[in-house]
């Protein structure tokens, strides 16, 4: 079975994470494969717009972690990135179609950073974000440290991506990082209404409007490669290695 799906319906490609057996937890092989249908609609003609979605009732549970304690303990220097998750966050940054977000259910740690690489997010009241890097002993990534006090200012970041409060669908439509509130297992009709709603625009006036309202990509990617390194050391750290094996260890018992 396939852990990423992806169609074309008309000029939208979806995107859908398939492994809801573990909340659409991110393998390697999923980064990359969602990377790879991000790549291939960027020449694309046909395609106008593209929805990133998880199988109902879990957008992602982030990454899986027994990956990062496997490369924690193998004693072997890896910065965030060399992973797949900055391979996936790279194919975020210079893709030039319209991205929205369908979130039903958990989005932790990559799975919120990545919305503010989206263009529209679409979320239902059951949603549930969440970036619990700092009490695993790691740093932000996806460039969540420079995004998200953009977005939300210095006081909400903090809020969320050092002390890691959890924040609702309605909470983060409220802080303004979602754009609507679907009703429950609506989130990927909804998105995918809005992404024909802007597939049926001139599309490079989209796709210059869209790259004069973001950061200039190589500022992004400078701070993709600090938050890297940082995250690479933190991996390797006696705390963040101390904080995985608690974690596992309360989800065996």
């Amino acid at each position: 079975m396939s852990h990423v799906l992806v169609r074309d319906e008309g000029a939208v490609r979806v995107i859908t994470m398939n492994r809801p057996e573990k909340k659409n937890a991110l393998t390697q092989e999923m980064y990359h494969s969602i990377a790879g249908a991000l790549d291939s609609a960027t020449g694309d003609k046909a395609i106008r717009c593209i929805v990133i979605a998880g199988q109902p009732g879990a957008f992602t549970a982030g990454n899986d972690l027994a990956d990062f304690m496997a490369a924690g303990s193998s004693g072997e220097r890896q910065e965030f990135g060399t992973s797949g998750g900055a391979t996936l966050l790279h194919a975020l940054l210079r893709n030039p179609k319209p991205l929205v977000a369908a979130v039903d259910g958990v989005a932790v740690g990559i799975g919120t950073t990545m919305m503010f690489h989206c263009d529209y997010v679409v979320a239902t009241k059951a949603s549930m974000f969440a970036t619990p890097f700092v009490g695993l002993g790691l740093v932000p990534e996806g460039a969540s440290s420079l995004l998200m006090p953009r977005a939300l200012g210095h006081q909400k970041a903090f809020e969320i991506l050092v002390m890691g409060r959890r924040i609702d669908g309605e909470a983060a439509h409220h802080a303004g990082f979602v754009n609507q509130v679907a009703a429950p297992g609506q989130a990927e009709a909804d998105a995918l209404t809005v992404a024909q709603e802007i597939a049926a625009l001139p599309p490079e006036a989209v796709a210059i409007s869209k790259r004069l309202m973001r950061l200039p990509p190589e500022q992004v990617a400078e701070r993709f490669a600090l938050e890297g390194k940082h995250f690479g050391e933190q991996m390797r750290s006696p705390e963040a290695l101390s904080a995985f094996k608690g974690f596992l260890d309360r989800k065996r018992a």
